[in-house]
Parts: structure tokens; sequence; C-alpha cells
């Protein structure tokens, strides 16, 4: 048993006797400061040493020396009464009353995504709510995960249940809930999804879009127009306001609040957006750009059935488990791939649609307006082409109707 101090420059956790760290950080100077953390190691029945912090005990200060050594000399009690596995935390919190606590986490709540994380931690709790997060070992993860395949559930759903649940037991190792044995299971566990195993290859072409967006309904129709103009997501264009769009300069400028990277991002408008926008009435009760029956659109499901109608309307096959099946979310994709195909490089392809660049790109190339504006015209030009061709070809194949 043993008391440690851990550098508040690299971390190493060491003897409370060294003067000077590895890294050069002066501990004695540390100690005076009141920067120093300490830890504290302690063997447990199985022989195992547990690391922790002195932060962990109530009323105890993880920056004292003092209750440091208070903190291991409780240790060394309730190990010689043999009450030390009652005494840790993991033993005595069920994995419901984790999730309580996670929730509760500033950080947690302000995510986006924090509906699905209560709902799959839900999900998680209907097995495992109940247990110690010590009890679950990884045969139980397994079983767990054969159980949601048996009850329909995907992979990829399966996976994020896991992996929501593996965030929460991290966040509470890093604060001294749980041991780092209840890692261990989690870490062992294999996914059921292989890397890109589900991804989409679904675009929506020209003359589908064509067809589509003759076939939709007024409000509808607007929504597919920006989309398949611009690239944007359904949770963008359905929280799209009119003080976003920047009719001056021709220009969609989101807040970093309205967009799943959590970054502001500058779309240019084409002539096709421009005369959309044009077309929609403005509201007295709210600034929102999409509306239906005058209301805003902001139910996420809002306009899945009408998508769907139309796509039925227009023999277009519908739906992620249809062969071939269409989903909106794939006209995003197909904005991408047209951007390819017009020529668009793919550094303005993906500040566009607002993809995150990589390698040195993300440093040293920053477009502006004028440049975002050119890789639109570029797209713009070779969309005009091939539904001008469509126009066409429907042209000639009606006129031969007529002529019999």
């Amino acid at each position: 048993m043993t008391v440690l101090a851990e550098c508040p420059n690299c971390r190493r956790k060491q003897s409370t006797k060294n003067k000077k760290c590895k890294c050069g950080e002066n501990l004695v100077q540390s100690k005076k400061a009141k920067k120093i953390r300490y830890w504290i190691d302690y063997p447990l029945p199985d022989g195992k040493v547990r690391r922790e912090s002195v932060g962990s005990f109530e009323g105890l200060n993880a920056y004292s020396i003092r209750d440091a050594r208070t903190a291991l000399a409780k240790r060394t009690v309730q190990k010689r009464e043999k009450r030390i596995l009652d005494m840790l935390p993991e033993s005595t919190m069920t994995c419901q009353e984790l999730t309580g606590w996670y929730l509760e986490l500033k950080s947690v709540k302000k995510l986006k995504s924090f509906i699905r994380i209560k709902q799959a931690l839900s999900n998680f709790n209907t097995v495992f709510g109940n247990m110690t997060a010590d009890e679950i070992k990884p045969v139980m993860l397994e079983n767990y995960q054969e159980d949601r395949e048996r009850q329909g559930r995907a992979d990829a759903t399966i996976d994020m249940e896991i992996s929501i649940a593996k965030t929460m037991i991290i966040k509470s190792f890093d604060n001294d809930m749980v041991d780092g044995r209840v890692l261990k299971a989690f870490r062992s566990l294999k996914k059921r999804l292989k890397k890109g195993g589900n991804a989409r290859k679904r675009t929506l072409k020209v003359d589908e879009y064509v067809k589509l967006i003759n076939y939709a309904p007024q409000h509808l129709k607007a929504f597919i127009i920006v989309a398949y103009n611009t690239g944007m997501r359904v949770g963008e264009l359905r929280l799209l306001k009119w003080s976003y769009v920047d009719k001056v300069n021709k220009y969609i400028r989101l807040p970093a609040e309205t967009t799943k990277e959590g970054r502001s991002k500058n779309i240019p408008i084409n002539h096709h957006v421009r005369k959309t926008l044009d077309s929609l009435p403005r509201s007295i009760l709210h600034n929102f750009v999409f509306t239906y029956k005058r209301q805003p659109i902001t139910n996420a499901g809002g306009l899945k059935r009408s998508f769907k109608t139309a796509c039925i309307e227009t023999g277009i096959p519908h739906g992620s488990k249809t062969q071939n099946g269409l989903i909106f979310h794939d006209i995003r994709r197909t904005v991408k791939t047209n951007m390819l195909n017009a020529g668009v490089d793919k550094v303005h392809r993906d500040l566009i649609l607002g993809h995150s660049l990589k390698g040195m790109d993300a440093h040293y190339m920053a477009p502006d307006d004028g440049a975002l504006t050119k890789a639109m015209d570029k797209y713009t030009l070779w969309l005009d082409g091939q539904i001008s061709n469509i126009d066409h070809f429907l042209d000639h194949e009606a006129k031969s109707k007529l002529t019999g």
C-alpha cells in the first residue's frame, strides 16, 4: 500500500519522495502550489492492485497528502476487516444509478444526440439496470448482442447501444466511480458491424429527381430542390431560418448550433435554390423557411410520409430495407457524387457539404466565398445540362406518342 503523487504536467504517478519528475516538472514547487494530485495503491483480496484517486473519498481533498494518508489508512482498516470489496463504488452502484448520474452531466445534456443516448441506455438497462457494473462480464454483453439481433435490431443499432454504454462506463471510471476491471468487459467485446459494412450506395438519378419534383406536393418539392442543389442534411433544412439566408451575396450561412459537425457552414445558392426560396411565403409568426400548412416542419419525421408517397407515385423504390430503395439522406450522397462528376475538387465538395478536411488540408485550405461560388457554378452548369437532356428526351417522347 502506498501513496503516489501525480505530476501536473505529464500526469505520471510516482513516489511522493521525488523532487523532480522525469518530464522536468519541479514537484516541490508544485506541492507548495497544491498542483499535485494524490493517488493510493492497495491490493484487493484477489491479489490485484487497485489505484484510486483520493478525491473519490467523500470529504477528502485530492490535492492534500494528509488526506491521501488518511484515505490509505481507511482502506487498510477495511482490508483488515475484510470489508474492502463492499466499500468500492462499483460494488454498490447499479447500472441504472450510473445512468442517472451520467445523464445529469451538463456535457452530456447539451449533446444533440441526448435523446438517442437516453433511449440507448434505457434499452441497455432493461437487461443490466439492476446489476452493479462489476457484475457485467464479456459473455453477458455477447448474449445481449445476440438477443437484440433476435429482436430484429440492426447491427449498427446494437453496436451503438453498446458503444454508448461503454462511453458511460469510461466516464464513470475517469471520475473514480468504477474500477478499471469494469472496462475490460467492454473493451474485449467485438463490434457486430464491420467498418463501412452498412454504407449505402443509392443515389437519386437526375431523371428520378425531375420526376419527383414534378409529382411532389409544393412543400416537399421545395425541400427536394434545395437538398439536391446544396447537399444540406434533413435537419439543416428543417431548421433553416430566413435569417440564415444571405440573398445579397447568394449564400446560406448555417451557424454551428444547426449543423451535425458543430461548425458553421457557408453554402452557395444557385439559380434553382434562389428561385425556390423566392417562391416560398414568409410567416409573420415564425422565421422558418420550410413550412407545411403554415407551420414549421420541426418534427424529425415530418416529411417521411409525403416523401414515401411521392416515390411510390413516380415508381421509385422507397425505404432502406427495399431493394434499390431510396431514402431522403441518399440525396446528400447524390450531390457529392454529382459534384465529382461535374469536376468539383474534393476540398470544395467537402466544404460545401460540411465534411471535415483531412491531413494538411485541414490546416492550409481556407477557400473564400468566391472559390466556393465557382465550385457551385461548375456543379450547376453540369446539373443544368443533365436536366436539359432529360427535358428534351421527355418532350421528344411526348411528341412521338401524339404522332403515333
